[in-house]
């Protein structure tokens, strides 16, 4: 029997991840592990209690969403490549695990757990914050963090999408300085992303070329465009045709450095991440998951 810590945020998602926790720890028992539960207590606990975790545990499993992950990897730090990491989706966005094919049931996902296979994975890093998935800033990319908590847990994804439909008059172009090993940008642009998947934001083809273990990001530049325009590209994000859009630049590259003579907010994992400047990285394999 393999000891685990189990850190979980009581309210994320439509269904309370207290209210399932009886069954979720029942069924790691079944697969061979012993839990300690960890309940959050609200923002930034959850890496409060992973950078606790990793000092005396090798297993930790996560019951969240995407920003329950990100605050646990955060809390890793340094200890993430010794540490194996589970999920159990339970967020009212499931990007990541979407994109390592964990199933979104309990059974499934703990499933997969018990079979203890690992993966190494790439994780990203702005500035002085990992992330998992997708860093990025400029319009848009503020919505995940600005939409009540309250209303997330009861309309899960709707939420943002109300949310973002709040924004769009209010989208603006911001010039900046965008260097990669590959190519110098310098225009106007309505926002930047970089993803460490190809599912981001809900779109499961947002970065349809990505993959958590190639070593790469994805840069997605969107730049001026009208509000009609913006629109019209969101759409064609759904089958993964916006790559190949004029106003779209797509590239893999190792590093990308922002900066702007405006005030331009910045996002890791949908938490909001301070402003432009910024400097970000892949650090390869850093990351070990249990995978299906």
């Amino acid at each position: 029997m393999e000891r685990a810590v189990l850190i979980y945020n009581p309210s994320s998602g439509k269904i309370s991840a207290a209210s399932r926790l009886h069954d979720i720890i029942k069924h790691l028992l079944e697969v061979g592990f012993e839990i300690l539960p960890y309940p959050t207590t609200g923002p930034g606990d959850a890496q409060k209690k992973a950078a606790q975790a990793a000092k005396e545990f090798k297993n930790i499993i996560a019951v969240g969403g995407d920003g329950t992950l990100h605050e646990i990897v955060n809390g890793l730090g340094e200890n993430m490549e010794r540490i194996n990491l589970g999920i159990i989706p339970a967020g009212t966005s499931n990007d990541f695990a979407r994109a390592l094919d964990i199933p979104t049931d309990i059974e499934g996902a703990v499933k997969v757990i018990g079979r203890k296979k690992i993966k190494k994975v790439d994780v990203g890093m702005l500035n002085d914050r990992y992330f998992i998935n997708v860093a990025g800033g400029g319009n848009l990319t503020n919505i995940s963090y600005e939409v009540p908590r309250k209303l997330k847990t009861y309309l899960g994804q709707l939420a943002y999408y109300a949310k973002s439909l709040e924004e769009l008059p209010k989208l603006r172009p911001f010039k900046v300085h965008i260097k990669t090993p590959e190519l110098t940008i310098y225009e106007d642009i309505m926002l930047f992303l970089t993803a460490n998947s190809r599912t981001a934001g809900g779109f499961e083809l947002l970065a349809p070329k990505a993959s958590f273990s190639d070593g790469l990001l994805d840069l997605i530049v969107v730049k001026k465009l009208t509000i009609a325009e913006f629109i019209s590209l969101a759409a064609i994000c759904l089958s993964g045709e916006h790559i190949n859009h004029p106003k779209v630049i797509y590239i893999q590259t190792s590093k990308v450095e922002v900066t702007s003579s405006e005030k331009v907010s910045l996002n890791t994992d949908g938490e909001y991440a301070g402003n432009l400047p910024c400097f970000i990285k892949i650090l390869p394999k850093k990351l070990n998951i249990f995978i299906s």
